[in-house]
């Protein structure tokens, strides 16, 4: 018997170590099949797209936001994983009345870390959790000694269009953008992920960057057109969402991807 307490502050127990899990959280499985728990995932969503195998080995269950709760009830889940951001409150409580549903809630580094550490208690692979953790501290040191004589550049990090959308203020994004030594020009809007109109650009805060993010929508030249005509000077960079995006054990290659960034600007 064992009592841990997921990233909402929710109490769960567990009479044996949940073996038959469902991750519908793209980056978190990804992290679960670094642990070495592939195996064990029996359910994920079509948006899981690493390891790429996947696709064509575990049964699919939905989206993020739409999930398909027959096929779920059906793969008889101990455990499902869910995140705060990725699911909504609606979902997590229907999939509740099936077995627990473990809830991350990450804006941090070290939320990250919390939740690798959690996985560890959670699965039984203490070991490994520690191996991924040590890995990300060390490529979280080695990126600081890069980035710290690199001057601040003002960004504008675009995660839609039609309408335009940025990362705000309460979200991985930026922490990544600040680690980066990037100052977020939508940091201090009320919403996190704030409507953008192009033309008033410049006078909320005349970005020295725009990243165009390739996810979660595809960026294209025009929109980089569009994007530099309205801000002039600002100079647009297509980017790898899934580097400023994913945590879990995505994080080590992040931080390799950002000095490739910061060659390129």
């Amino acid at each position: 018997m064992k009592e841990l307490i997921d990233q909402l502050g929710t109490t769960h127990t567990f009479e044996k170590t949940p073996k038959r899990i469902i991750s519908l959280v793209p980056s978190q499985t990804e992290l679960l099949c670094d642990l070495g728990l592939e195996d064990e995932i029996v359910g994920i969503t079509k948006f899981c797209i690493h390891p790429f195998h996947l696709k064509s080995t575990k049964t699919r269950v939905g989206g993020t936001k739409k999930i398909k709760f027959d096929k779920i009830v059906a793969l008889q889940p101990d455990i499902i994983i869910c995140n705060k951001e990725e699911n909504t409150k609606e979902i997590v409580e229907e999939l509740s009345a099936i077995c627990p549903v473990w809830v991350t809630d990450i804006f941090t580094i070290e939320d990250n870390l919390k939740m690798i550490l959690d996985f560890g208690e959670l699965f039984d692979k203490r070991t490994n959790a520690q191996k991924w953790i040590d890995k990300t501290n060390f490529a979280l040191q080695d990126f600081k000694k890069f980035i710290k004589d690199k001057p601040e550049k003002k960004v504008a990090y675009f995660i839609w269009a039609n309408p335009y959308m940025a990362a705000g203020k309460s979200t991985f994004i930026n922490e990544l953008l600040k680690l980066n030594h990037f100052v977020n020009i939508y940091e201090d809007k009320e919403s996190r992920y704030p409507e953008v109109e192009l033309k008033k650009i410049r006078l909320e805060g005349d970005p020295d960057y725009v990243l165009l993010s390739s996810e979660p929508f595809p960026f294209k030249d025009e929109h980089a057109f569009e994007v530099g005509r309205s801000t002039h000077h600002a100079k647009t960079v297509f980017v790898d969402g899934e580097m400023f995006s994913w945590y879990g054990s995505r994080l080590v290659k992040a931080f390799e991807y950002f000095k490739k960034v910061h060659d390129a600007i």
